[in-house]
């Protein structure tokens, strides 16, 4: 999604990531560790960087991603890596909730998100935050553990850095976006230009 439809969360915010306290820092590190799926040795690592709000990036979940899975990623052909670009505040909290189940639950939940768009992140006369708390609640989380999330300031001055330094590096423009050995490719690629990209 091009990113004149919205205000990039990551250029409204700044400030300098906040100090972590000693008994912080293990929890905090668990929600900023990597996110990905595929093998380690794989021969070839893509960065998608993607907005929960995107519809384009929706769309490439639904409809190119199946196959990058299972020709690409489940023969050890490629690893990918996600990497949260929120364009907007919905996204943003949407990302921060992600982040706080098991890492083995970040996939699921966040291709269960986007392909729910409209029932949290566009619906009319909707409270998203709510929205998102019902669908994390399918994924095994408490309320307890959903609030501490969407106040974890913490980590969302980590994701908006790691946005801004995304934006920075790869001059990300448009979600979603994919650097693959160095080069930047946007767009709701097929799974055909995809694979050129991993395999050539």
């Amino acid at each position: 999604m091009p990113m004149n439809r919205r205000t990039l969360v990551v250029l409204a915010a700044g400030g300098a990531l906040s100090a972590l306290a000693p008994r912080q820092a293990l929890a905090q590190a668990a929600t900023q560790t990597e996110r990905a799926v595929g093998s380690a040795d794989a021969k070839v690592t893509v960065t998608e960087f993607f907005s929960l709000t995107c519809g384009h990036c929706a769309a490439f979940a639904r409809t190119t991603l199946p196959q990058v899975k299972e020709k690409l990623v489940g023969t050890g052909k490629m690893r990918l890596v996600y990497w949260d670009y929120p364009l907007d505040q919905v996204a943003l909290t949407a990302a921060m909730v992600a982040r706080h189940l098991p890492a083995e639950r970040y996939e699921p939940f966040i291709l269960a998100l986007l392909s729910t768009q409209d029932r949290w992140a566009f619906a009319r006369g909707v409270n998203s935050t709510e929205e998102i708390w019902k669908m994390a609640a399918l994924a095994g989380m408490n309320r307890a553990g959903f609030d501490k999330a969407i106040a974890d300031t913490e980590l969302r001055d980590w994701i908006i850095a790691q946005a801004r330094t995304a934006q920075q590096q790869w001059k990300i423009d448009a979600t979603p976006s994919f650097v693959v050995n160095g080069q930047k490719f946007s767009g709701e690629l097929s799974f055909d230009s995809f694979s050129k990209l991993v395999t050539d």
